[in-house]
């Protein structure tokens, strides 16, 4: 009778528990009707046309790196302050150094010359965004200088003498002197007595100027800008070549640099003669005004390029 009475109690118990677990698993659970169709607006984040914190813009050595900050601090500056983007100039020896940085995305723009363009451009992946327009026309030549008082009248006199390059690769200062000599059936280590190399077109001019080298091939907007504003120099050297024309050297872009920020710096740049003071920065650099670049005229400069280095193969001439 106690162990019916005991079972009858557990049995209770039991129906308890269980009862008690029902209830707080949901027995009195209030539930909420939500509707997915009504919907708070949320502030999302905006995408952002985000500029660098910085424009990284290199000046190859076309003149000494004092000259370059001169001649080219103001249009930097101009570029900056509309842009609003603070600007670093970047100062390399050679053009290949230029490149190198361009083609790992380390400058975002760059004043390079004609040559390392017009041959380098689908290897470092650069894009031309504008050229200038100096003395009405797209173009430049190559020069070569003697000093003033030396007796030199045509190319060919130079044989066995002192002679100036400014960069291996420079197209004026290097690529067209090395094409004459190929007309002529001439090679560079067989031709001139010494071979230096000066790194920028002011010291070839200068080199010339002080007979410290017996001639020289410069970029002709160089010579033809000191020849006008400080002639103190130029006065003392002597045209006897002109080169046929080339593209003038063009403002590039790495190809890291983002597509919208390219176009509104072409845009900005190629309308500065249209500015009372982007014009002034202009008339100081001898510059008319930067126009979108034409593909046809580095054209000149590449089939220098091709012609002297079928000359070097079949020659056997290594690159310096």
């Amino acid at each position: 009778m106690r162990r019916l009475i005991y079972m009858h109690r557990l049995f209770l118990l039991l129906i308890m528990a269980v009862t008690i677990a029902l209830a707080g698993c949901g027995g009195e659970t209030v539930y909420k009707f939500v509707d997915f169709s009504e919907t708070v607006k949320v502030d999302q984040p905006q995408r952002q046309n985000v500029k660098p914190e910085t424009l990284r813009v290199a000046v190859a050595a076309m003149v000494s790196p004092k000259e370059t900050f001169v001649y080219y601090q103001e249009l930097l500056k101009y570029i900056g302050d509309k842009l609003n983007i603070p600007i670093r100039l970047i100062q390399r020896k050679t053009y290949n150094e230029i490149n190198e940085l361009l083609m790992k995305g380390e400058i975002d723009l760059a004043f390079i010359c004609t040559g390392p363009y017009a041959m380098g451009k689908e290897k470092y992946g650069f894009e031309a965004l504008a050229t200038p327009i100096v003395r009405g026309k797209p173009f430049y030549q190559s020069y070569l200088i003697v000093n003033s008082d030396s007796p030199f009248q045509k190319f060919d006199e130079l044989r066995g003498h002192i002679f100036a390059f400014t960069d291996p690769d420079s197209n004026t200062g290097y690529l067209v002197p090395k094409y004459w000599l190929s007309e002529m059936g001439e090679r560079l280590e067989s031709f001139f007595s010494t071979v230096n190399y000066t790194y920028s077109h002011d010291n070839s001019i200068l080199a010339v100027a002080r007979s410290l080298v017996d001639g020289a091939a410069v970029d002709g907007h160089i010579w033809e800008y000191y020849n006008i504003r400080n002639p103190g120099h130029t006065s003392k050297t002597r045209i006897i070549k002109k080169s046929e024309l080339f593209g003038s050297p063009p403002l590039v872009a790495s190809s890291y640099l983002r597509p919208e920020l390219k176009t509104e710096i072409r845009n900005l740049i190629s309308a500065m003669h249209q500015n009372p003071q982007g014009n002034r920065i202009l008339d100081e650099l001898m510059i008319d005004r930067f126009v979108a670049p034409e593909e046809s005229w580095y054209d000149s400069a590449r089939h220098l390029r091709k012609t002297v280095q079928r000359f070097e193969e079949n020659h056997g001439v290594k690159k310096p």
